[in-house]
C-alpha cells in the first residue's frame, strides 16, 4: 500500500494563515507593550498575503485534495476573500479600543487568526470529518475570544454560557454525522450524495441523522429555538470581539449549510426544507419581535442577527441557484452592515465609556453629522430602505421563495420586516430628532474614520449596484 503525498497548493492559503498565526504567537512574546503595534501590524499583512494567494489561483474547475477532505472551488474563494476583508476590518476598528483598555496583546490577534484559519476549513469542507475540524477550530477560537477581558463578570458569564451549548450543538451535529455514516457508509460530501441519490432516502436512520445535523447548524447561525446564548455573547463580551462574533463567522456558516445540506445532503432537500421553513420563520417572528423590547444596542443587533439569519435560510430553504446565490448575496452583505453597526459603536466609545446603549446616540448628528449619515445608511439596510443593499438582499431572496411557489412564506417575511422596520428606525430618530446626550467630541483615530466612512459608501453603493456581487455569487455557485 503506498502513500501519495496530496496537492498542497489548493490549501496554500490556509497554509499561510497557520504559518502566520504561529510565527505571531512566538515573536509577540518579545514585544515590549510600545512595540504591540508589530503584532497587529503582521496579522493585517497575514490577511493581505493570504487574500493574494487565494484570488491569485482561482481554480476553472474545482480541486479536491487530501484524500478528498478538502476542495477549493470558487464560492469558497469568494467567502475566503470577503472573510479576509471583515476580519481587515475587525481588527483596524478594534484597535484603538483595546489599547485604551490594556488589553492590545497578541492573544487577541493570534486566537483572532485561528478563527479565521477555522473559517477558511469549513469553507473548504469535502467531508463531515473537514466540516468538525474547522468547525471546532472556529468554535473554541470564539470562546476564548468571548472571555478575553478576563476581569469582566459579563464576558466571563457569556462565554461560559457559549461554551456549554456550544458543546451541546457540537455533540449534536457530530451524532448526527454519526447517524449519517452508518446509514451510507462514507465521510466524502460528494459520495454521501452520490449514495443517497442511488435509493437509501427512506431509512429512518438517515431522517434522525438529518435531524441532528439541521439542529446543529442552526445552532451556528443563531436561528431560533437554538439562539439563547447569542444575545449574552454580544451583550457580555467586549465590543471588539462582538464586532469579530457578528461579522465574517456569518459566512463561514452560510458555507457550512451549502456544503453539508445543498451538496452532500441535496437528495434529501424535501426533508430538510421543512425543517428550514420553520427555523426561518421562527427566526423572523421572534428575532424582529423581541428586539423592540431591547434597549441595549449590542442585544438589538444580536435580535436583529437572528431575523436576517432567518432570510439567509429563506434563500437556502428554496433550493435553486437563484436562491442559494440570494442566501449568498446576503450573507456577505449582511456581513458588512454588521462590521459598519459594531464599528459606530466602536467610534463612539472612549476609555471608560461604552457607547452601546441606544441612549448614547442621541443627538449624534449634532456631533458629526457625517458619521450620523454613515449610521443612517447601515440602519436603512439593515431594515430593508432601498437604496441600500438591504433592500436588494431582501429583494432576491423573496424572488427565490417566490418562484418556488412558497408565497405565503414570502408574505410572512415581508410582514415581519414592516415589524422589524420600528426598532431601526427609532436609532434614526433617537440620532437625528433627540437632544443630545453626550456632547464629547469623537475622539477616534484617523483610520478608524476613514474605514467606517468606506464602510457607509460600500453598503450604498452595493445598494445603487448590486449587479456585479451578485453575478459574482451566481459564477460562484455554477
Amino acid at each position: 500500500m503506498s502513500f501519495q503525498i496530496p496537492a498542497f497548493a489548493p490549501a496554500l492559503p490556509e497554509i499561510i494563515v497557520l504559518t502566520m498565526a504561529c510565527v505571531i504567537l512566538v515573536i509577540d512574546l518579545f514585544l515590549t507593550e510600545e512595540r504591540r503595534n508589530l503584532t497587529y501590524l503582521l496579522t493585517q499583512l497575514t490577511l493581505i498575503v493570504a487574500a493574494l494567494a487565494t484570488l491569485g489561483g482561482i481554480p476553472v474547475e474545482p480541486q479536491v485534495t487530501f484524500s478528498g477532505t478538502f476542495v477549493r472551488d470558487a464560492m469558497g474563494d469568494l467567502l475566503k476573500a470577503f472573510i479576509y476583508l471583515l476580519a481587515f476590518g475587525v481588527f483596524l476598528y478594534s484597535k484603538d479600543y483595546l489599547r485604551a483598555r490594556r488589553l492590545f496583546t497578541g492573544e487577541f490577534h493570534v486566537t483572532g487568526l485561528f478563527g479565521i484559519l477555522g473559517m477558511m476549513v469549513m469553507v473548504s469542507a469535502h467531508s463531515l470529518l473537514t466540516v468538525y475540524l474547522g468547525l471546532e477550530l472556529l468554535s473554541l477560537s470564539l470562546y476564548a475570544l468571548v472571555a478575553y477581558d478576563r476581569d469582566s463578570l459579563p464576558a466571563t458569564e457569556a462565554a461560559m454560557k457559549y461554551f456549554v451549548l456550544g458543546a451541546l450543538a457540537s455533540g449534536l451535529l457530530l451524532y448526527g454525522m454519526s447517524m449519517l455514516y452508518g446509514a451510507t457508509g462514507t465521510l466524502d460530501l460528494a459520495l454521501l450524495a452520490e449514495r443517497l441519490d442511488g435509493g437509501i432516502k427512506g431509512d429512518p436512520v438517515l431522517v434522525f441523522g438529518l435531524a441532528f445535523v439541521v439542529a446543529g447548524l442552526a445552532f451556528k447561525l443563531g436561528a431560533v429555538p437554538f439562539h439563547m446564548y447569542l444575545p449574552d455573547v454580544y451583550h457580555g463580551a467586549p465590543t471588539a470581539v462582538t464586532v469579530y462574533v457578528g461579522t465574517a463567522p456569518k459566512l463561514a456558516a452560510f458555507a457550512l449549510i451549502m456544503r453539508v445540506l445543498a451538496e452532500g445532503l441535496a437528495p434529501l432537500h424535501a426533508d430538510w426544507q421543512q425543517m428550514l421553513v420553520v427555523l426561518a420563520v421562527l427566526s423572523l417572528a421572534l428575532g424582529n419581535v423581541v428586539a423592540i423590547a431591547q434597549t441595549n444596542l449590542k442585544r438589538m443587533f444580536a435580535y436583529s442577527t437572528i431575523s436576517h439569519v432567518g432570510f439567509i435560510l429563506l434563500g437556502i430553504l428554496a433550493g435553486t441557484p437563484a436562491g442559494y446565490a440570494g442566501a449568498m448575496f446576503y450573507a456577505i452583505t449582511y456581513a458588512v452592515m454588521a462590521l459598519g453597526g459594531f464599528g459606530m459603536i466602536l467610534l463612539l466609545t472612549r476609555e471608560g465609556f461604552e457607547a452601546d446603549n441606544l441612549d448614547d446616540f442621541r443627538g449624534l448628528n449634532e456631533r458629526s453629522p457625517w458619521f450620523a449619515f454613515m449610521m443612517l445608511l447601515v440602519i436603512f439596510s439593515m431594515a430593508g430602505v432601498p437604496p441600500t443593499v438591504g433592500f436588494y438582499a431582501k429583494l432576491s431572496v423573496l424572488q427565490a421563495v417566490i418562484q418556488v411557489d412558497m408565497v405565503w412564506l414570502a408574505i410572512v417575511a415581508v410582514l415581519f420586516s414592516v415589524v422589524g422596520a420600528f426598532y431601526y428606525l427609532r436609532v434614526v430618530k433617537l440620532m437625528y430628532f433627540d437632544p443630545v446626550a453626550d456632547r464629547a467630541p469623537l475622539a477616534a483615530a484617523p483610520d478608524l474614520r476613514l474605514a467606517l466612512s468606506l464602510n457607509g459608501i460600500a453598503v450604498l453603493l452595493l445598494g445603487v449596484f448590486p449587479g456585479a456581487l451578485m453575478a459574482l455569487c451566481l459564477a460562484a455557485l455554477k
